[in-house]
């Protein structure tokens, strides 16, 4: 990478002197540069600041942090795809995806995702920015985004952090972007990883029915579907076996004869028995048979690398925090959450649940120090509000949380779109066949099937950590602009 020049815009300028420590409402700061991406060169500006999110009196209440990557280097930016990125929490800042998937640049870390001293960033030759345009957006209370005094008084904090309330201000805050960037001519896609699935999913019909804004693509990055998780019952149990059996086969706890197959040989069968068999098993509760429920344990052992009491014990409902700290018990160590390759050390090897999350901890290690100088160091947003990795949203409204039916809406009224899942199999927070299960349920008619696509890695969460993976899943998304690319032909049925 070679910094050709540095170009800063400040609309309303940062009061470095005074005692108070707030954040300009509105603000721009520009950067250009020169990369290479799949070994073509790209010449691109980062744009960064502030922009407000009025209330209906046409008051700042609140400024929401960006960074918006364009490409420089194209004759027609008007056929350029524009990509808005979340991440989730809900809680969490705009910054894993920004840096160390489809941005520009990406983590210094070994080639699995763990972190490296000295902290730091490179060049990502695996960018989407040759194909596509990014805007990198921190939700209130994230980042550097916060809530703006109004006649000397704070917000409602209602109005904010909830599904419903998130959903309206962001689209009311993606219409103002999209008009100050004049990209309304440019195909639109949502990508959100976690929370931000429920937060796209939501998204895609607000933009469309309140925005007029119609949308290519939306990406599901490791998709936190709350209604599966919020109603628990038989569905949510059962659902977790394939992941048990991921993370098992990762570490090499499943007998033989599964053990020598190929992950991908052995999921589908995993995938089978969970929808067909223990599904109906737990449904039984206490009434399941005894040879029925001994039938299923052993089964369960045997695809989930626990032992046939741990599972008699658990009534055939496993618990994901009971795995992470029973699978590797016996070696004295726990596994992680949200990538169940890392490894954790606890006080004690009893008990029903890990003391951290061994994944979480690396990665604030090793991303915290780059975002916080790359921001200010590389992209010259200077400012002395702290970084928030995750901010204060409690409480968070989960009502009426219609967003899988939103998301089916959107396709209905919108020929063109289409939705592309990613997920990694060691994910044991939203796990893949979660994201499975939610692709079947958005759409019940099935009239919509051929328009979802699904794709797995051999990672966790993050799965783009990895490096192997890093450059399979932005070909993923490549390949989708690809497909949802309109070619001149008509959004009609």
């Amino acid at each position: 990478m070679k910094k050709i020049n540095s170009i800063i815009l400040i609309f309303l300028a940062f009061n470095l002197n005074s005692q108070d420590r707030k954040i300009a409402a509105d603000t721009i700061v520009i950067t250009n540069y020169t990369t290479k991406i799949k070994g073509e060169t790209v010449d691109y500006l980062a744009e960064t600041g502030t922009q407000p999110v009025w209330n209906e009196d046409g008051k700042p209440i609140a400024t929401l942090f960006y960074t918006y990557y364009r490409r420089t280097d194209v004759k027609n930016a008007s056929h350029r795809p524009l990509i808005f990125s979340f991440n989730g929490g809900p809680g969490s800042a705009s910054v894993w995806m920004h840096l160390a998937y489809t941005g520009p640049k990406i983590l210094k870390i070994d080639n699995e995702g763990y972190p490296i001293q000295p902290y730091g960033y490179k060049s990502n030759p695996n960018s989407i920015l040759d194909v596509a345009d990014i805007v990198f957006i921190n939700p209130v209370n994230t980042g550097y985004s916060r809530m703006i005094e109004v006649d000397g008084k704070m917000p409602d904090r209602k109005q904010f952090f909830g599904i419903n309330e998130d959903i309206a201000y962001l689209s009311e805050w993606l219409n103002t972007f999209v008009s100050r960037k004049q990209r309304w001519e440019s195909p639109k896609y949502l990508i959100g990883e976690s929370y931000g699935g429920t937060r796209v999913m939501g998204l895609s019909a607000a933009l469309q029915e309140t925005q007029w804004m119609y949308l290519n693509g939306v990406i599901m990055v490791s998709p936190a579907d709350y209604k599966v998780y919020r109603e628990a019952g038989p569905v949510s149990a059962a659902l977790n076996l394939p992941y048990f059996t991921a993370a098992a086969w990762f570490h090499k706890k499943l007998h033989s004869d599964l053990q020598q197959k190929d992950l991908t040989e052995i999921l589908p069968e995993v995938e089978e028995y969970t929808i067909n068999k223990l599904i109906p098993a737990i449904a039984k509760g206490g009434f399941i048979s005894e040879r029925e429920k001994m039938e299923v344990a052993k089964k369960m052992s045997q695809y989930s690398g626990l032992s046939l009491e741990s599972i008699i014990q658990n009534n055939l409902d496993i618990p994901t925090r009971f795995f992470w700290k029973d699978l590797l018990r016996d070696k004295g160590k726990t596994i992680g959450r949200l990538d169940s390759r890392y490894l954790g050390i606890d006080r004690k090897d009893a008990g029903v649940g890990p003391d951290y999350s061994a994944e979480l901890t690396s990665w604030l290690h090793s991303f915290t120090p780059a975002v916080n100088h790359y921001i200010q160091n590389e992209l010259k947003f200077k400012t002395d509000i702290k970084y928030n990795m995750f901010g204060d949203v409690r409480p968070w409204n989960n009502d009426n949380d219609n967003t899988r039916e939103d998301l089916r809406r959107a396709m209905a009224e919108n020929p063109y779109l289409k939705v592309l899942f990613q997920s990694g199999y060691y994910d044991g927070a939203t796990t893949y066949f979660n994201a499975k299960y939610t692709m079947w349920q958005v759409d019940p008619s099935g009239k919509m099937k051929s328009r979802f696509y699904f794709k797995g890695y051999r990672s966790g969460h993050m799965m783009y950590l990895r490096n192997e993976d890093l450059i399979n899943a932005n070909e993923d998304i490549r390949s989708f602009i690809e497909t949802t690319s309109s070619k001149g032909k008509s959004a009609k049925y």
